[in-house]
């Protein structure tokens, strides 16, 4: 019982994970104003903060990717959008292969 109750949190987790990402990536194929990636930077940071307690090493591991990325771009590194992409993929990616897993 412990089990099927543990893989239904971890379905929601994975679900709202996915909502949060689905924002991301609208916020950065937005104007990709300073708020559009203060707010991904908050969702990558609850992200990576809440990934490793179900179990989700992964996530968190990209979203603090993301994190890094975002704050260099608000710090003025223009390049760093390649890695916001980059890592808003790849962790959207990782999200889908999870909830593939738990069905």
């Amino acid at each position: 019982m412990v089990d099927q109750e543990l893989d239904e949190l971890r379905r929601e987790y994975l679900a709202e994970s996915a909502a949060k990402v689905r924002e991301m990536e609208a916020s950065v194929d937005s104007a990709q104003s300073p708020q559009s990636m203060e707010r991904v930077t908050t969702l990558a940071h609850q992200l990576k903060g809440s990934g490793g307690s179900y179990g989700f090493g992964r996530i968190s591991a990209e979203a603090a990717e993301v994190e890094k990325a975002a704050e260099r771009l608000m710090s003025g590194e223009s390049e760093a959008m390649a890695g916001v992409r980059e890592h808003v993929a790849n962790l959207s990616d990782e999200i889908a292969k999870q909830q593939q897993t738990l069905g």
